[in-house]
């Protein structure tokens, strides 16, 4: 069920592409299904599946990715029906390259093949790595703690039926535990996912679920299986109808599985793998012995710089990120949030340079050529400020510093979830907690009592931030401008007030 379907119309599989097209050249037939990916979106295609497939054309290795969706079944059919391969746009500011990925050996989907024939594949003794991008709400943990939520709707279905599993987690947990019954090697837990110590998210809940299923298996995994944490960067726009149109134009025919993105990639891993690993550094992935300052770089700089110009961006009546970052007032307050507020935060080795960096993010994001929405940024926020803004700034309320443009940040959200913008049209929230969002903003008649309201969300942050009075105050007050002034206005004032503060440096 999960081979290639007999191509019946016009696909990378059947029609000559583009002159400039970038094919494998490696033998796709002796290509073995050893990494089982779940969660085939668009990242995931623009940087590990490309990554693998630059290293097989470096060598003589068989390491190909069986690709596993959970939910939507209609990718992966798009998937069958061109032989597994994808192409990626590669888009500077003056030139473009267009790769075929060809390291996909097989794909499933549990509407499609069944749930035993998933949990099979994951328990196949060639599978030695099982990969994840999930997003941070796949993991289906509490982030104020780092726990399994054993009330998220999946992971009770799957505490009652772990035979029949929903989630991620009670995949992977069902796959290990038939590993363990046959005698098999565990395989290596990987995610991929923007989170700081996601592999360790992953550990965490992968052992709290097995340990509410058999304690006995819990302790095997903890003993046998390793969890490599990775730190991924790529800015991958969502496709649209004109990213779609470029790409067919570049690649010589329709791609529905083709991604567009920057040129700019990075990815570096953990090296502790159980039961071997491919060779990703020949395709420029870096192994190290730890990530987490390089993923706290990224997270806080890059990410926490894409969410401020997510929320004060869409607030202020911009669709794009590089529309907000050339106007000088958004760009000056991302630089300094980046070098003033993000850069003190971080332990680096003195060889990086962060404003170097810094300038590097700007330049990235000012490429006009990458549609990257805010609103798509936007999304699923309660899920991503806790590492991308609360760490920074508790690091800065713990030394007694101000830090508006982080609070500017948390205040943008706000406004964000709040539904409304600046021109009173109403916001379309994607976000798993907005329910609850919902609950503690109900009855807020002003800035003070909305950001009250909203800090009481432990998740998201804490019961620390709340009880710090001064930057309720500092956060009420910048709720207040953003409602009375506008999103640009606000950063215009914070700008003025930060160089007074500063004695005009």
């Amino acid at each position: 069920m999960s081979s290639s379907l007999p191509d019946t119309s016009a696909s990378l599989a059947n029609q000559s592409l583009a002159a400039a097209v970038q094919q494998p050249n490696y033998d796709r037939s002796r290509l073995k299904s050893r990494i089982a990916h779940l969660g085939f979106g668009a990242f995931h295609r623009a940087h590990q599946a490309l990554y693998t497939s630059e290293m097989l054309d470096k060598t003589q290795s068989d390491w190909g990715i069986c690709e596993i969706n959970l939910f939507s079944s209609q990718l992966i059919e798009q998937l069958r029906q061109q032989n597994h391969l994808f192409s990626v746009l590669e888009k500077g500011p003056s030139q473009q390259q267009v790769k075929v990925c060809g390291a996909i050996t097989e794909s499933l989907h549990p509407k499609l093949d069944g749930i035993a024939a998933v949990i099979n594949k994951l328990a196949d003794p060639d599978i030695k790595i099982v990969s994840l991008t999930i997003t941070e709400k796949g993991y289906c943990v509490d982030l104020s703690n780092g726990h399994l939520d054993s009330e998220n709707p999946l992971i009770s279905a799957d505490l009652k039926q772990p035979e029949a599993p929903q989630s991620a987690i009670g995949y992977i947990v069902a796959a290990l535990k038939n590993r363990r019954a046959n005698g098999l090697t565990a395989f290596t837990v990987m995610s991929c996912d923007n989170m700081p110590n996601n592999s360790s998210i992953a550990k965490q809940a992968i052992i709290d679920y097995a340990t509410l299923i058999d304690s006995s298996l819990a302790e095997w995994i903890e003993r046998e299986v390793s969890f490599p944490c990775t730190m991924v960067d790529r800015i991958v726009p969502a496709m649209t109808a004109q990213s779609n149109e470029e790409l067919s134009q570049a690649l010589g025919v329709d791609d529905p599985c083709g991604v567009v993105c920057e040129p700019f990639r990075q990815w570096v891993i953990e090296d502790n793998f159980v039961n071997g690993r491919p060779d990703w550094d020949l395709a420029g992935a870096h192994f190290v012995d730890d990530v987490t300052p390089f993923e706290e770089m990224k997270l806080r700089m890059l990410n926490g710089s894409h969410s401020f110009l997510a929320y004060l961006g869409y607030l202020g009546g911009y669709s794009l990120i590089y529309q907000a970052i050339q106007n000088a007032t958004y760009r000056n307050a991302v630089t300094a949030l980046m070098t003033d507020e993000q850069a003190p935060s971080l332990s680096l080795p003195d060889s990086v340079d962060l404003n170097a960096y810094a300038e590097s993010l700007i330049e990235r994001f000012a490429n006009t050529a990458i549609a990257h929405e805010t609103y798509q940024i936007a999304t699923d926020g309660s899920q991503k400020l806790p590492q991308r803004v609360c760490e920074s700034l508790r690091y800065h309320l713990a030394l007694g510093n101000r830090a508006p443009w982080l609070t500017l940040t948390i205040a943008g959200w706000m406004m964000y979830v709040c539904e409304q913008d600046e021109q009173g049209n109403r916001i379309e929230v994607r976000d798993p907690m907005l329910a609850t969002i919902r609950q503690h903003r109900k009855g807020a008649s002003n800035a003070r009592q909305l950001a009250e309201s909203l800090l009481a969300i432990e998740p998201i942050f804490g019961q620390d931030l709340r009880q710090n009075l001064g930057f309720v105050t500092q956060l009420s007050e910048q709720l207040d401008r953003l409602h009375k002034l506008g999103a640009e206005q606000t950063i215009q004032e914070t700008l003025q007030a930060t160089k007074t503060t500063t004695g005009g440096q």
